[in-house]
């Protein structure tokens, strides 16, 4: 099987016509439609049905257009790869973020990237997780963080860490006789008033899933999905709330915010790299994941970012 019948064959299901793509390709269309009869008893079947009106894909021409594209974008990004060997990779990177995820990841990593590649163009996007598996099916992204990789179409991803939640007020809010930093039993949050996301909010999800499995309750007076928003009405004593460390870690660095450890469940969600392993990966996008990997685990290291590092 040649390249150029799958060139060929990709123009003819595309214009619909062997005319047109004979037109389109610049060869007379009998060659043209040899080479792809050739292609068929190559395949040992028939990909297009023909008729005066032009032609038509089969069930096994469909099936293999498909894989025919993402074969020749393989190749088309091969070839740039060696032409560019040895240079710095160029080009855009587009990377989506859950908020909590990008402020403590998304800084370090742009200037990691901007040290290492300066040529590489890097743009993040935060946005909720619904949206972020979204972007990655339809591959408008190129990479992404999530917490969760069900109900994505097509994925390939790579756990970063594992994060517990942490229970956070305002210094001189703190509801309980244990200080700050000492573990603290779910059940003796069942009476503090809690500022959490809304029900739709993938860190609500995540915390009701595990008071229901525990048969534990919360006293939620207050629903905020701005997590900057969240954290300034703990931080004014208004409410307490339950976070990842990271999405905390400007306030509490800053003496806003103080926490414990909750147990009795501990609450624990994992985070994952993930990509559609049916976009190409660019020279440059395999550079920002191995990038990516290494500044978690930096921030992971120096306690930056709260959590068990899981890659390797």
């Amino acid at each position: 099987m040649e390249i150029r019948q799958m060139r060929y064959f990709i123009e003819v299901a595309e214009q619909g016509s062997l005319a047109s793509a004979a037109s389109e390709i610049g060869i007379a269309q009998p060659s043209l439609s040899q080479q792809v009869k050739n292609l068929e008893e190559r395949i040992g079947t028939e990909l297009l049905i023909r008729s005066s009106r032009g032609v038509t894909l089969t069930e096994a021409g469909a099936t293999f257009l498909e894989h025919a594209k993402k074969i020749l974008s393989n190749v088309d990004v091969a070839m740039e790869d060696v032409r560019l060997a040895g240079t710095e990779p160029t080009g855009m990177v587009v990377f989506g973020f859950p908020s909590s995820v990008s402020m403590v990841l998304s800084v370090p990593l742009v200037e990691t990237i901007r040290n290492d590649y300066p040529q590489i163009r890097f743009r993040a996007v935060d946005a909720m997780s619904g949206f972020i598996k979204d972007w990655v099916d339809d591959q408008s992204i190129d990479l992404a963080i999530l917490y969760d990789t069900n109900n994505l179409r097509s994925s390939q991803s790579k756990l970063l860490l594992n994060e517990d939640m942490y229970f956070y007020s305002a210094k001189d809010n703190w509801p309980f006789d244990t200080p700050p930093g000492c573990p603290v039993p779910m059940e003796k949050l069942k009476t503090v008033e809690l500022v959490l996301p809304s029900k739709s909010h993938g860190l609500r999800i995540l915390i009701d899933r595990f008071c229901k499995s525990s048969g534990k309750t919360l006293n939620v007076v207050v629903e905020m999905d701005s997590l900057t928003q969240i954290k300034s009405l703990v931080s004014r004593g208004s409410a307490s709330t339950i976070l990842a460390p990271a999405a905390a870690y400007d306030f509490e660095n800053q003496g806003e915010l103080v926490s414990a450890p909750i147990v009795e469940p501990t609450i624990r969600r994992s985070v994952y790299l993930v990509r559609n392993p049916d976009k190409v990966l660019k020279r440059a996008s395999r550079e920002v994941q191995k990038l990516t990997v290494s500044v978690v685990k930096e921030l992971v290291e120096r306690d930056i970012w709260k959590g068990e590092f899981c890659a390797k």
